[in-house]
């Protein structure tokens, strides 16, 4: 009995010196509670750990960092595809004319002329209707140049040189006589004789030389007798020119 005295009182000794340590340290710590206190003298069991929290919003973008250093050239990349052919430019000035060449040794081949166009091709559409007036082919065929006046039935020439002239005309009903003209002179004739209930041709060609200015053109030679030249949808008189070279000098 004595002997569990002395341990219920040495039990008690010991609690109120543990007691006093831990107000000491509560006032040497005034921020610790006395649950602290108690918490730290008998610690419960760990608590389950807490679910996980929704996500947090997106940060602002941030600022644009300093320009970095210009790279390296990379390796050319791979030729492309051709393009299409562009449109064909004006047309040049002309050449300088090329040296005299020496007898028996070939020159060197010169810079490119200009190259002159003068040409037309007319028809007609109907009946020729009166003798000894300019014809007028007003069926144009070719007359890039213009220098065909469809209103005159005359030939201007623009270009002076060597021309090429030809005509074919259906002859019906009458005989037909008629005559290329240049300068109001008749430089060839052709006649050509009806023959009835038939469908004849009258042609003629000649070379000639034309200066700038002057006109050339056809007409009906003679009398109302000799008109017979004639057209319609399946028959066709015709008129044309052109030039083969043009003057030594013309256009330097």
């Amino acid at each position: 009995m004595e002997q569990r005295s002395r341990i219920l009182f040495c039990s008690l000794a010991l609690l109120v010196k543990l007691c006093c340590y831990l107000e000491v340290v509560a006032e040497e710590d005034p921020q610790q509670s006395t649950r602290e206190t108690c918490a730290n003298w008998m610690a419960g069991a760990p608590g389950y750990p807490g679910h996980n929290g929704a996500p947090g919003r997106d940060g602002r973008d941030g600022r644009d960092g300093e320009k970095g250093e210009k790279g390296e050239q990379g390796a050319p990349g791979p030729k492309g595809d051709s393009g299409t052919l562009g449109s064909a430019g004006a047309e040049g000035p002309q050449g300088v004319p090329g040296l005299p060449g020496i007898p028996g040794v070939k020159g060197v081949k010169g810079d490119s002329a200009t190259a002159y166009r003068s040409a037309f091709s007319v028809g007609l559409t109907t009946r020729v209707p009166f003798p000894n007036i300019p014809i007028k082919f007003t069926k144009i065929l070719y007359n890039e140049q213009n220098h065909y006046d469809p209103t005159t039935g005359k030939f201007r020439c623009i270009i002076p040189g060597v021309y090429y002239f030809a005509y074919h005309l259906t002859v019906y009903a009458s005989d037909v006589k008629v005559s290329l003209y240049k300068k109001d002179k008749a430089i060839i004739i052709t006649y050509d004789q009806y023959e009835k209930n038939d469908v004849d041709q009258a042609s003629g060609s000649v070379l000639l030389h034309v200066e700038a200015g002057d006109e050339v053109w056809l007409q009906v030679y003679g009398e109302e007798e000799n008109n017979g030249v004639y057209a319609d949808n399946v028959n066709d008189s015709t008129f044309m020119g052109f030039l083969l070279y043009p003057d030594v000098g013309y256009g330097q």
